[in-house]
């Protein structure tokens, strides 16, 4: 089968791998139908994330059509078009029963932080993902979800993780009723947070980016207002500037290790990785927040330690909220979202490339070339 195979710090192709077998009854096996690149596999690309092996498959954002089953699943069916949460859950463990899905026990046994996620390198388990024609689906009775029939499939592959994270990212901030919200990030999950803070009851919502074409697009989806740090002396001050000198009630980091804004962040944090990567974004967001504030972070960021300013966050009374994104737990509501019109997932989806041109896609996607907000890859197989 074609797969795209990662060969090192921003060099990948697609070539030919083997077929996935059936390793464990409660597997399924589906043919791709369609896969994201995630702003979070450029951290794998770019050589952030460690434990990242030669002749890996990323892609933990994937549909697809279940084209065999183990012995033991009976949720899905061969022929169902699914959409499969990037989190690989047991669905009963500890973590799990408690709907903590992206932090299960069992699919990631050698770690004590993250569960398991489709190709995400060795940290998250070493499950290859789903930039494939086919993938292992682990668990087959916990993650695939059949597709509802009226929904379009480029609606159903942001449903796997951007439409979740943005949502919880907004969930995490406890957003009460006309509160001012800060969103740092402009790629596709902190759009998608960005629209989903409104949800909540927010009063007013920022975002702040510093490329002029994100900024413009979160500007016309979500509906908020929108400012380019590169035009500040100090992010932390117009924050604090524009919100009465208070600071916002709630902050949403959606950037992670790979930041800009600050040379010493970026020198430890991208090129020695002296940290776990740029925490620019996670600085402002405690330093912009007011005082008694929440910061809510679903920026990635690679183990195992980060310069964080954690004197800030006991010294201002701040509650941090931090998780990989509970798809699971999440799909029935945001299902409906999608099927009321409230959400419009597929908006945000620019570019559609063919799987066999894997390669050019995840240049684009990282050089922020031709205003890709969301590119999606396509195998031959769905294309005819």
């Amino acid at each position: 089968m074609l797969a795209m195979n990662y060969r090192g710090p921003q060099r990948v192709r697609v070539s030919h791998k083997p077929m996935p077998e059936i390793k464990h009854p409660e597997d399924a096996i589906v043919r791709v139908t369609r896969s994201c690149i995630c702003g979070s596999d450029l951290h794998l690309y770019n050589g952030n994330v460690p434990d990242t092996r030669v002749g890996m498959t990323f892609g933990h954002e994937f549909i697809g059509i279940v084209e065999e089953i183990g012995s033991e699943v009976h949720k899905v069916k061969v022929g169902d078009h699914v959409l499969v949460p990037f989190n690989i859950a047991c669905g009963k463990c500890h973590f799990c029963r408690q709907g903590l899905y992206g932090n299960c026990h069992e699919s990631n046994t050698q770690a004590t932080a993250v569960g398991g996620i489709f190709g995400y390198s060795h940290t998250a388990g070493g499950y290859d993902g789903g930039q494939a024609e086919f993938v292992r689906v682990p668990y087959a009775n916990v993650g695939p979800t059949v597709i509802p029939p009226d929904m379009d499939p480029d609606d159903a592959v942001m449903l796997t993780d951007v439409v979740p994270t943005g949502y919880q990212a907004a969930e995490m901030g406890g957003i009460q009723p006309g509160d001012t919200v800060v969103v740092f990030g402009a790629g596709p999950v902190g759009i998608m947070a960005a629209r989903c803070c409104w949800l909540f009851g927010a009063g007013r919502v920022i975002v702040l980016d510093q490329y002029e074409y994100r900024l413009e697009f979160v500007r016309n989806y979500a509906n908020c207002e929108v400012y380019n740090f590169k035009e500040m002396d100090d992010p932390v001050v117009f924050i604090k500037k524009i919100t009465d000198w208070m600071g916002a009630d709630v902050v949403i980091d959606a950037v992670g290790a790979e930041a800009a804004g600050s040379a010493l962040q970026t020198i430890t944090g991208r090129k020695t990785l002296l940290q776990a990567g740029s925490a620019t974004a996670l600085h402002w967001a405690i330093n912009s927040v007011k005082k008694g504030g929440i910061v809510s972070i679903v920026g990635v960021y690679g183990p195992t330690d980060n310069l964080v300013p954690i004197g800030n966050v006991v010294n201002k009374g701040l509650t941090l909220r931090a998780n990989q994104a509970s798809v699971k737990r999440l799909l029935p509501r945001l299902i409906e979202h999608v099927q009321n019109g409230i959400l419009n997932p597929k908006a945000l989806i620019t570019h559609r490339i063919p799987l066999e041109e894997a390669a050019d896609a995840y240049r684009m996607f990282s050089s922020k070339l031709d205003n890709c907000i969301k590119p999606v890859l396509i195998p031959p197989s769905a294309r005819m």
